[in-house]
């Protein structure tokens, strides 16, 4: 059974995910970039997956649009994006979240129609492999 351990920025929150993704989604949505502040949300998927806190469960606030079933988790010091229960059956791990490897490729980018119009051009910009002097 895979293992996954994840943290937040600041270091007050950790976690630890024992199973199998299921889908990985790159999300164009507006809420999504409203969420990160990027071009998209890069979120795992699992059904069967289980989600432990190892330490600061209490510093894991949740945020669920009114009228949506639109959900985040994030830490009440450092903001990070943490996974979430809220949806019913499904845990929803964001990539960037986990300090272990993930194995599973992006199944796909979703509401593509929504993509930021300066992220269409993103491979044309120069790339650094840190910041630029």
């Amino acid at each position: 059974m895979a293992e996954h351990l994840g943290s937040c920025l600041c270091g007050t929150v950790h976690f630890k995910v024992e199973g199998e993704f299921d889908s990985f989604y790159l999300c164009h949505c507006q809420r999504c970039k409203k969420d990160t502040g990027s071009a998209h949300a890069a979120n795992l998927f699992s059904q069967s997956a289980k989600l432990s806190w190892l330490s600061g469960a209490d510093a894991v606030t949740s945020f669920t649009l009114p009228g949506t079933r639109h959900s985040k988790s994030f830490c009440k010091f450092c903001g990070s994006a943490l996974p979430n229960t809220q949806a019913a059956g499904v845990l929803i791990v964001p990539a960037g979240s986990l300090d272990t490897e993930v194995s599973i490729l992006p199944t796909a980018h979703i509401f593509s129609s929504s993509k930021a119009n300066w992220e269409k051009t993103s491979e044309e910009v120069p790339t650094f492999e840190g910041l630029p002097e």
